[in-house]
């Protein structure tokens, strides 16, 4: 067997001509996403950290009782806000929920409209489908070394390695929900005359809004379960006080960090759940 090793496919020279190309080519291309992407963060961080922090919990318990019309839902949020300005990682805490708001925007932004696209060409999704599963099975490590080197350390490579690990879930999500909508309903509204465009905006979406919603929630918490390895690209957040506590084997601290991500994650999944859903649990 040992003339597979002599024809070994050269998979990994392959793949650093590629970021090599791209880094000759298409730097400007890289330094403006990042340029642009890195301003959106900071935007997002000025109306999170400039304000009183019980001034942003106090909102935020006000958009989640707007969004969900749940006193216990808005209680939950109020709480466990409050918790992490206990435990006194309320600034990684907003630096965590800039990331996360920001790939989950990208990421529903891009994957719902490819999502309906591949609803309606199943060629299109027999296409994205391999590529789909290469996303989220390969291992983040290995698409953050080329993010480093295209983008730089900060929350802009954490940000990009968060979007390509999510996105397949707002796509798949977005597809099943338009595909699952019953043929007789668009038959009737075709028979009223409305075009594609009126079937996919009055019938089609409505009726896949709790699968895309669900989609929207699958998003966040695979963009929290990227929050310990963003920061080992320099993402700030609380990811770095979890893996200092790995580093330094501080169980104490690993608990105060980990369960600040655990109620971020509560918190989110309870706001933005498909109606309906949180009157069952």
């Amino acid at each position: 067997m040992n003339w597979l090793n002599d024809y070994r496919i050269p998979i990994g020279p392959w793949a650093k001509a590629v970021v090599d190309w791209l880094t000759s080519n298409f730097i400007w291309f890289f330094d403006g996403l990042s340029f642009v992407a890195s301003h959106g963060i900071k935007g997002l961080l000025f109306l999170l950290q400039e304000p009183h922090p019980l001034v942003v919990v106090v909102i935020f318990a006000a958009v989640a009782y707007w969004l969900r019309r749940s006193i216990p839902v808005t209680i939950l949020t109020l709480v466990g806000l409050l918790i992490t300005i206990n435990q006194g990682y309320w600034k990684e805490t907003t630096e965590t929920l800039a990331l996360v708001l920001a790939s989950t925007f990208v990421c529903m932004l891009v994957g719902v409209p490819l999502g309906i696209a591949a609803a309606r060409r199943p060629w299109l999704y027999a296409f994205m489908r391999p590529i789909l599963d290469l996303m989220q099975t390969i291992p983040t490590f290995v698409y953050l070394v080329p993010a480093m080197i295209l983008l730089g350390l900060g929350m802009v490579p954490g940000l990009i390695a968060t979007v390509v690990f999510a996105i397949p879930a707002s796509i798949r999500m977005t597809r099943l929900g338009i595909i699952s909508t019953p043929p007789s309903l668009v038959e009737a509204a075709e028979a009223f005359g409305a075009t594609p465009r009126q079937v996919l905006r009055k019938v089609e979406v409505p009726f896949a809004m709790p699968q895309i919603m669900a989609g929207l929630t699958q998003t966040i918490m695979l963009s929290l379960s990227m929050v310990s390895i963003a920061a080992l690209v320099g993402a700030p957040g609380l990811g770095v006080p979890v893996l200092r506590a790995l580093n330094s084997v501080n169980v104490a601290k690993s608990f105060d960090s980990g369960s600040c991500i655990v109620i971020l994650a509560i918190i989110l999944d309870r706001m933005f759940r498909a109606p309906g859903e949180g009157e069952k649990s």
